[in-house]
């Protein structure tokens, strides 16, 4: 496609973000359109939010585990970007004024101390360079009209990213077992989902590592001090006004939050 023509597309993502509203599939409207075009999509959409008056603050990777890909007909990771507009804490109430259809994934955070640049970088490494995990919320929403998405159209919505929550204890990795801990993700006091660490490419460790590696392709590290989210652990849980929901994982601890 045209760099005039992806760049229009990061345009009308920007503005329907702002706006709350959703846009027809890019796949539908672009058939031609590649993964490479909807990262350039994504690019384009992503500066104009930094112009805007966000800083990055971190990553996160999308579609790591089977359930999501199964949901959403999506089989291989993505991953985008984090900014401080995104970010809430333990506890803390997200409007529903600010998102368009959300819905929940219980998942790892990991806090880096050292940079990560690709290629060649293994799990050992990315271990070796976490300060700790937590548990966490991603809340992700897509500005592509009743999910209809292929890889493309999340791609280019930033991985379909919307706000994400982080829970109040960092936990050492030596101290976790990352692939057997389990998840359960409570909404509304009922249990509506379960995973264990696993569910995130076989280790998150391993989703951390694909995109560490897959940036460095690009010239592009994960920097010293920067919150990676994993990928989820279960199916996606959609969520309303009203909902409160909680996630725990065993060793790493919890995270809750409320949608008002």
């Amino acid at each position: 496609m045209k760099k005039k023509d992806l760049e229009q597309l990061g345009d009308a993502l920007f503005d329907a973000l702002g706006s709350c509203t959703t846009l027809a599939p890019l796949t539908t409207r672009h058939p031609e359109i590649t993964i490479d075009d909807a990262y350039a999509v994504q690019q384009r959409l992503m500066a104009r939010r930094l112009a805007a008056g966000e800083k990055v603050i971190g990553k996160k990777i999308g579609v790591t585990s089977q359930a999501v890909m199964d949901m959403l007909g999506v089989f291989q990771p993505d991953f985008g970007w984090l900014t401080d507009a995104m970010v809430y804490n333990e506890g803390e109430s997200i409007p529903m004024s600010r998102l368009i259809q959300p819905k929940a994934e219980g998942e790892i955070a990991f806090v880096l101390k050292k940079t990560l640049q690709g290629p060649g970088v293994t799990v050992a490494d990315v271990l070796a360079a976490t300060e700790g995990v937590m548990a966490c919320f991603e809340i992700v929403d897509s500005r592509i009209e009743h999910w209809k998405i292929k890889i493309q159209d999340t791609v280019a919505d930033n991985a379909s990213c919307g706000v994400f929550v982080l829970g109040d204890r960092l936990v050492d990795v030596r101290d976790v077992d990352l692939t057997t801990c389990g998840m359960v993700l409570e909404k509304n006091g009922e249990i509506v989902a379960t995973g264990a660490g696993a569910a995130a490419l076989g280790h998150p460790a391993n989703a951390v590592a694909w995109l560490a590696n897959t940036l460095g392709a690009h010239g592009t590290a994960l920097e010293a001090g920067e919150i990676v989210l994993s990928g989820s652990l279960a199916a996606m849980v959609p969520v309303k006004a009203g909902d409160n929901l909680r996630v725990t994982i065993g060793g790493i601890g919890g995270c809750s939050v409320r949608f008002t």
